[in-house]
């Protein structure tokens, strides 16, 4: 009988991923930022606002480009847990990400059912399934700082985390899928397909304000600044960059990030390759960097 269960929660560990780029880069457009913030302050108890937001975002004769697919990255595991707050208690300031999916395949209507996603590294840069990687050792189990959760009808989603830490050679950043077709049973999916890949990033200024304050500041690892990334390409929205929100005069108050994605959904991204050889352990510091290959594919 075959294992069905989530494979970062079965007994081996998964080994390291390796980095593949799929899509090409996209150009912003007009628009983009403003239905981006236009969203900035919706909740879901705010159902009327957010209603008439979304109608007049389907109905727009502007349709989005395709938000930029990017890498993976080494340090994804399949099966997360369907769950709104990924934080697991991980020391840090608190953000709640609102995203808007739009289907660029159906003129931009708002896409439902949709399964969003995230994982990132914690306040000393380390990810969940490979601590280590960023020099500390603490705790592992698999899936802190990991989940996702369905779009509903207005092509919305909302998922709690705390605010991401800095590791060597990247800028600070989330990472980001979207499945279709996905089945969820027991807290968890299987199946379906992977439409879209890509990665968050955040304002410089407010981030540098983050890192340098307890419990960020514990990381004494060099940070990579936003416009030394090797990922991001600063095309703003299109390109991952969040809208946003402090909650307070206090960073520990948190923040809350919204984001409109145009996402294809009849695309197949697989979003990563093969796995090396079971038990191998990750080598070196995490770079999430695109093979010359992949490099020379997206900017065709």
């Amino acid at each position: 009988m075959t294992d069905s269960s989530p494979k970062h929660k079965a007994g081996s560990r998964i080994s390291r991923r390796r980095v593949v780029v799929a899509g090409s880069a996209a150009a912003a457009v007009a628009g983009l930022g403003v239905a981006g913030a236009a969203f900035a302050d919706t909740t879901t108890s705010d159902s009327a606002t957010a209603d008439a937001t979304a109608t007049s975002s389907s109905t727009s004769t502007t349709c989005y480009t395709l938000t930029e697919e990017v890498t993976e990255g080494p340090y994804s595991l399949d099966g997360a847990l369907i769950r709104k707050d990924i934080s697991e208690g991980k020391p840090g300031f608190p953000i709640e990400y609102t995203f808007t999916l739009v289907d660029t395949s159906a003129d931009c209507a708002p896409l439902a059912d949709a399964l969003v996603e995230l994982w990132h590294c914690d306040h000393l840069g380390e990810y969940s399934g490979f601590v280590g990687g960023n020099g500390h050792s603490e705790t592992d189990d698999d899936t802190f700082l990991r989940g996702g959760q369905v779009t509903d009808k207005h092509g919305r989603v909302g998922i709690k985390s705390i605010w991401p830490g800095h590791y060597v050679s990247r800028a600070v950043h989330v990472h980001l899928r979207v499945h279709i077709g996905a089945t969820l049973a027991d807290g968890t999916y299987s199946g379906g397909t992977i439409c879209h890949t890509g990665q968050l990033f955040f304002d410089p200024e407010l981030n540098a304000t983050v890192q340098s304050l307890a419990p960020y500041s514990d990381n004494t690892t060099e940070e990579t600044l936003l416009a030394d990334d090797s990922v991001y390409d600063d095309a703003g929205a299109s390109s991952g960059l969040l809208t946003i929100k402090s909650c307070g005069k206090k960073p520990a108050k948190g923040y809350k990030a919204t984001l409109t994605m145009g996402v294809d959904s009849t695309a197949t991204n697989s979003g990563g390759g093969g796995t090396p050889p079971t038990g191998e352990p990750p080598s070196g510091a995490p770079t999430d960097t695109p093979s010359a290959s992949a490099s020379a594919s997206a900017s065709a």
